[in-house]
């Protein structure tokens, strides 16, 4: 199946282990060297008060996606109280 960036990003990403969604893919990472793709990133959780600021992306490497559908991405994350998958904030040391 071939699609595009600009497709991709119109889906919901759905975590199948919690039914959780995600959000809507909003990056995807290629490794420069072989041309292949490692993942998509979606945004971090957002809560009541943080609502505003730029938090933390997820990073979700593709051995990680269980199916591209027509309107959804489903992909299998497992809770961890130190994912390996979440991207650093934007803001610099000390702020």
């Amino acid at each position: 199946m071939d699609t595009s960036f600009l497709e991709l990003r119109c889906k919901e990403v759905v975590n199948v282990v919690d039914g959780k969604r995600l959000g809507h893919i909003v990056d995807v990472v290629f490794n420069l060297a072989n041309g292949c793709l490692l993942g998509v990133v979606v945004p971090g959780e957002k809560s009541f008060w943080n609502v505003f600021k730029s938090g933390t992306e997820l990073f979700i490497p593709l051995s990680q996606i269980v199916k591209i559908g027509e309107d959804a991405v489903l992909v299998e994350l497992f809770a961890g109280s130190t994912s390996p998958y979440v991207l650093g904030t934007s803001k610099k040391k000390g702020e």
